[in-house]
C-alpha cells in the first residue's frame, strides 16, 4: 500500500511537472490477479483497485495491521463500482453480484471481502474507495437505474454531462463515503466546467475509458494558481479541499469520483466563474 502525505497548497506552487504527479496522481490503479491501494492523508482516504483474472483475490488480514486495527474494514467503509466485465463480491459468506457499472457498498464490520469475476475471459475490474466509519450500515449493490441521475451543462459548452450518483444518501446511507459516474454526451469533452471548491471534503476522480492514443489534462490548484496533470486511462487524482478538480480529454472518457469529509451535501460547493481562475 502506498502511502501519500497531505500537501498544503503553498507548498503545492512550489512543484514541478514531475512533483505534481508524484503527490496527486496515482499512476497504477489495477494490478492482474492483486489488490492494489493508495493511502492519502487527506481525509485518510484509501484508493485503489482489484482486477481478479485468474483467481479470485482476497482483502488480506495484514492490512488492518498496516492502519492499527485488526482487519481493513474494523473502522471503516468501502465502495467499489465495476469497470469491467461482471463479477462478484464475497462480504462474510454472502456473495454479491456486481456488473458493469455496478456499485457495492460495504459497511463498516464486515471481516472476510474477496473480489472475483464471472468470466476470466471478460474480467471484472473493481474501482474503490475506503474511508473511516463510526456505524456499520448494510452491505448492498447499486445498479446503474437505481443510482440517482443528474444532467447538467450544455453541447454549446462542452460540458453536457449525466452525473450518476450510486453511493449517496438519497440511494442509502454511509457514514461519510460518497462515489459516483458522470458520462459525458458525444461531443462534450469538459467536465465540472464551471469548476469548484468545497472546504468541507476532499474529492478524487479516476479516469477510465480513455483511448490509448488520447489524455485527459486534469486541472488543480488554488482557483488563482491553477495547475494541470496529464492523465491516461485507468488513472486517479487526489484533490485535497483547497483544489479546483476539473478535466478536458482530447476525446470522450468516463470517471468516477469519490468524496470524503465533514458532510455529505452534494450541492455544498464554492462555484467559481470562468472569469475568476488564473
Amino acid at each position: 500500500m502506498d502511502v501519500r502525505q497531505a500537501i498544503n497548497s503553498e507548498y503545492a506552487k512550489t512543484l514541478d511537472t514531475t512533483g505534481l504527479r508524484r503527490e496527486f496522481l496515482v499512476e497504477q490503479i489495477f494490478e492482474r490477479d492483486a489488490l492494489k491501494l493508495t493511502y492519502s492523508h487527506i481525509d485518510r482516504i484509501i484508493v485503489g483497485g482489484v482486477w481478479p483474472v485468474e483467481r479470485a483475490v482476497e482483502v488480506p488480514g495484514s492490512l488492518g495491521k498496516a492502519i492499527g486495527v485488526d482487519y481493513l474494514l474494523e473502522r471503516r467503509e468501502l465502495g467499489a463500482i465495476n469497470i469491467g466485465g461482471d463479477g462478484w463480491v464475497d462480504v462474510d459468506g454472502t456473495r454479491y453480484t456486481v456488473r458493469r457499472e455496478e456499485a457495492i457498498y460495504i459497511g463498516k464490520g464486515a471481516q472476510a471481502v474477496a473480489f472475483g469475476s464471472a468470466d476470466a475471459t471478460r474480467p471484472a475490474k473493481f474501482y474503490l474507495n475506503c474511508a473511516p466509519a463510526h456505524t456499520s450500515y448494510p452491505t448492498r449493490t447499486i445498479s446503474l437505474d437505481q443510482a440517482s441521475p443528474e444532467t447538467l451543462g450544455d453541447p454549446a459548452t462542452s460540458n453536457r454531462r449525466t452525473i450518476y450518483k450510486f453511493i449517496v444518501p438519497d440511494v442509502l446511507p454511509t457514514c461519510q463515503l460518497s462515489m459516483g459516474m458522470t458520462k459525458l454526451e458525444p461531443g462534450s469533452l469538459w467536465n465540472t466546467m464551471p469548476c469548484h471548491t468545497h472546504e468541507r471534503r476532499m474529492e478524487v476522480y479516476f479516469y477510465f475509458d480513455v483511448a490509448d492514443d488520447a489524455a485527459v489534462f486534469h486541472m488543480m490548484g488554488e482557483p488563482h494558481e491553477t495547475r494541470h496533470i496529464v492523465v491516461r486511462n485507468e488513472q486517479a487524482v487526489i484533490s485535497p479541499s483547497w483544489s479546483i478538480h476539473s478535466g478536458v480529454g482530447t476525446r470522450a472518457y468516463t470517471f468516477i469520483w469519490g468524496m470524503v469529509g465533514e458532510n455529505q451535501v452534494f450541492g455544498d460547493m464554492d462555484h467559481l466563474a470562468v472569469r475568476e481562475l488564473r
